[in-house]
C-alpha cells in the first residue's frame, strides 16, 4: 500500500507470490517475486548515474499549508517534506512492491512472520551530523501511533516496537502469517528524537504533538531553506548527504533546488505555468488538454507536451460519487443503486471528455483483481465461506454498470432508478419524490474542484428528472479536507488508490474498525461484516493465488452492494512542462520519475529562456 511519502509501485500480471527468505538478514524485501537487484547493486537501471547535478526545479501546488510537522492528522502539511525525512526502505520504479534498504541496510523476518527486526545502517545521518538510530526509530513509530488515529489503523496489528540489538530495532504482531506487515513497516517515516526533544533557537521546546513551522531536521537529500507561509516552501540539495553514493539514491535527486509554488484558484494556477512561474503541469481536465495548450511556448516548443502510461502501468484505483452511509438515506442499497442508473457517464465521454476516459468498473480497475463474470474455483470457494454474509447476488448476478448515453437509454435507466426508489419507500408527488413524511428525498454533493461540476451538474439533472434534489456544494480546499476528516457530507466524490499488493489497507479503506476514525479513508462509512471477514481473510493470505481469489471475492461483494457510483479513469498521465530537463532514454517501467531521475539541461534551458536557475 502507498503510505504519506513512501512511493507504491505496482505491476501488470500476478505471478506466484516469492516469499522474502525469513530468519536471515536480507538487503530487499518484495511481496510478489524475487528483487531484481542483487546485494552489493550499484545503482537503479533505470536512472543515469553520471547525471548532472544543478539547477532549479519549480512545482505548483494547489491550496496552501500550515505545519511542517508530517504525521499530525490536522492542519496541512507543506509538499515536499518527503525530500527531508526517509524511510526504514525504500522503493523502486521498476518493480512491484519491493523496496531496498535505506535507513536499514537490511532486515530479518520471523519464520512465522510474527515479528521483523531491521538493521540500521551505521552511515545514516541526520542534517546535523547525528547518527540515525534505532532508537529514533522506536520514539518515531510510538509518537505517530500515539498521535495519528490514521496511524494507529495502519499498524493496528503491531503490538511493540523495540531496541532488541544495538543498532536493531524488532517489531512485534499481534498475529502471525500476515506477510505485508513487515513490508509496509520498511515505508516507517523515521524522525529525529533528539530535534523534536530539545529546543527551538529562542528556547522554546518542541512539540511533536504540535504544529510547526520551524524548518525541519531530515535525514534526507534535501533541507527546507525558507518559506512564505501558505504560498511557497523551497528545498535545496544536501552537499554532504550521507546516501549520496548509497545505491538506492545514485543517480537521483539532481537538482540544486527544488520550489513548490501554491495557488488557490484554478485558472490562476494554470496562468501562472503558462506564464513561466512554474515548471511542470499534471493534467486532470480533458478539455483544458485537448483545447487549452495553443499558447506561443506550446508552439515554439518552449513547452513540451507528453504522455505517460508508465504512471497508469500498474495502477488500480475507484473513483466516484461516494454516498455516506452515516446518514440514515443511504442505508438503503437501493437508493445507493438508483444513483448510478442516473449517471450518464457516456454523454459526458462525448461532450465534455473528449473520449479520453474509460468507465472504471471495479473497485481494482486496471489489475488482476478485477473481479468478471460470475465467481467460480477458488474465487468461489471463499465466497461459499462467507455466503451468509454476502449479497445472494454476488453468486447470480454479473455486475455491470448502466449504460446510457442516449434519451432512450437515459429514460430507460431513470425508470429503472425510479422503481428502485419506489420499493424503498418513495412516492412521487409530482416533480417532487418524497418519503412517508413527505420530505423530499434530497442530498449535497461536496467538492472543491470546480472543473468537476459538469459531472457533478449530469447526475443533479437527471436526478431531478425523478424528483431527487441533489445540490452542489463548493468549498475551499481546506474546509473540505476539514469536512472530510469529520466525515460531514451527504456525498464526495473521491478516490480509493491500490496497490499489486491489497492487505492491511483494505481495513483503513472498508473495514468496520475504521468507519468510526476521524480521517480515515472510510469515505462510505462502511461497516459490514462480509467485507470485514473477507479483509481477514485477505490480511493472513499464504500464497498469490489465495490472495487472488480473497481480492477478487472483496471485489464483487464491495460492488454487489452499490457503495459508490463509479466514476472514470484515464489509462496515461497528462504532463506539460517547460523544455528545461532531460531524463534517462529509458524510463522506469511504472514511473515517469520526475524529479528524482531527471535533471537541469543547461542548453534546453538556455533555449528555452533559462528560467528557474
Amino acid at each position: 500500500m502507498v503510505f504519506l511519502f513512501a512511493a507504491g509501485l505496482l505491476a501488470l500480471a500476478a505471478p506466484a507470490a516469492a516469499q522474502t527468505p525469513t530468519g536471515v538478514w536480507v538487503h530487499a524485501d518484495s511481496l510478489t517475486d524475487s528483487p531484481k537487484y542483487p546485494e552489493g547493486f550499484a545503482h537503479f537501471d533505470y536512472v543515469n548515474p553520471e547525471a548532472p547535478k544543478g539547477g532549479t526545479v519549480r512545482l505548483g501546488d494547489r491550496g496552501g499549508f500550515d505545519t511542517f510537522n508530517p504525521i499530525l492528522p490536522k492542519g496541512e502539511a507543506a509538499s515536499g517534506l518527503g525530500l527531508v525525512y526517509e524511510t526504514l526502505m525504500t522503493a523502486s520504479m521498476d518493480e512491484v512492491n519491493t523496496s531496498y534498504g535505506l535507513l536499514a541496510e537490511a532486515m530479518k523476518v520471523a519464520d512465522d512472520y510474527g515479528a521483523v527486526t531491521f538493521r540500521m545502517d551505521p552511515d545514516a545521518r541526520w542534517h546535523d551530523g547525528e547518527k540515525v538510530t534505532a532508537e529514533d526509530v522506536v520514539w518515531s513509530f510510538d509518537k505517530v501511533i500515539e498521535l495519528s488515529p490514521i496511524y494507529a489503523q495502519y499498524y493496528a496489528n503491531v503490538t511493540d516496537a523495540e531496541v532488541t540489538a544495538p543498532g536493531e530495532v524488532t517489531f512485534t504482531f499481534d498475529q502471525t502469517g500476515n506477510r505485508e506487515l513487515p513490508h509496509i513497516l520498511g515505508q516507517l517515516l523515521v524522525l529525529p528524537q533528539h530535534w523534536w526533544e530539545g529546543e527551538t533557537a529562542d528556547g522554546r521546546q518542541r512539540d511533536i504533538g504540535q504544529s510547526t513551522l520551524e524548518p525541519p531536521l531530515g535525514s534526507g537529500p534535501y533541507r527546507l531553506t525558507s518559506f512564505d507561509a501558505g504560498r511557497t516552501v523551497t528545498y535545496e540539495r544536501v552537499a554532504d548527504y550521507w546516501g549520496a553514493d548509497h545505491p538506492t539514491r545514485v543517480g537521483t535527486n539532481n537538482f540544486d533546488v527544488l520550489r513548490y509554488e501554491y495557488f488557490l484558484d484554478e485558472s490562476v494556477w494554470f496562468e501562472a505555468f503558462k506564464g513561466d512561474q512554474f515548471d511542470w503541469w499534471s493534467e486532470y481536465t480533458a478539455r483544458r488538454w485537448a483545447t487549452g495548450f495553443d499558447f506561443p511556448a506550446v508552439a515554439d516548443g518552449r513547452v513540451i507536451r507528453e504522455e505517460f502510461p508508465q504512471d497508469y502501468n500498474g495502477s488500480g484505483q475507484m473513483t466516484g460519487f461516494i454516498p455516506n452511509l452515516r446518514r440514515e438515506k443511504f442505508q438503503d442499497e437501493r437508493v445507493r443503486e438508483a444513483l448510478n442508473h442516473a449517471f450518464d457517464f457516456e454523454e459526458l465521454n462525448a461532450t465534455v471528455f473528449y473520449n479520453q476516459y474509460e468507465r472504471i468498473d471495479s473497485y481494482f480497475h486496471g489489475l488482476p483483481f478485477a473481479s468478471s463474470g460470475l465467481p467460480e474455483g477458488e474465487e468461489l470457494a471463499v465466497l461459499e465461506s462467507v455466503r451468509d454474509l454476502v449479497p445472494p447476488s454476488v453468486f447470480t448476478e454479473i455486475y455491470t454498470n448502466p449504460v446510457n448515453g442516449d434519451p432512450g437509454k437515459l429514460r430507460a435507466n431513470l425508470r429503472t432508478a425510479l422503481g428502485l426508489l419506489t420499493e424503498a419507500g418513495y412516492v412521487l408527488e409530482g416533480n417532487r419524490l418524497v418519503d412517508a413524511t413527505g420530505t423530499q428525498l434530497s442530498m449535497e454533493l461536496l467538492m472543491h474542484q470546480p472543473t468537476l461540476e459538469p459531472i457533478a451538474q449530469n447526475l443533479a439533472t437527471n436526478l431531478r428528472q425523478i424528483g431527487v434534489a441533489l445540490s452542489i456544494r463548493m468549498v475551499d480546499t481546506p474546509q473540505y479536507i476539514n469536512r472530510l476528516r469529520s466525515f460531514d457530507y451527504d456525498m464526495i466524490y473521491a478516490s480509493w488508490v491500490q496497490s499489486f499488493s491489497p492487505g492491511n489497507e483494505q481495513r483503513y479503506f472498508f473495514g468496520s474498525s475504521s468507519v468510526d476514525e476521524p480521517g480515515s479513508r472510510n469515505y462510505a462509512g462502511i461497516a459490514d461484516k462480509g467485507v470485514d471477514a473477507l479483509i481477514d481473510k485477505l490480511v493472513v493470505a499464504d500464497d498469490r493465488d489465495t490472495q487472488l481469489a480473497v481480492v477478487t471475492a472483496l471485489d464483487r461483494v464491495l460492488l454487489h452492494h452499490h457503495y459508490v457510483v463509479p466514476g472514470y479513469t484515464l489509462t496515461y498521465s497528462r504532463i506539460a512542462h517547460w523544455n528545461r530537463f532531460s531524463h534517462p532514454e529509458t524510463l522506469p517501467e511504472f514511473s515517469n520519475g520526475f524529479p528524482t531521475i531527471w535533471w537541469w539541461d543547461e542548453d534546453k534551458a538556455a533555449r528555452t529562456g533559462g528560467a528557474g536557475r
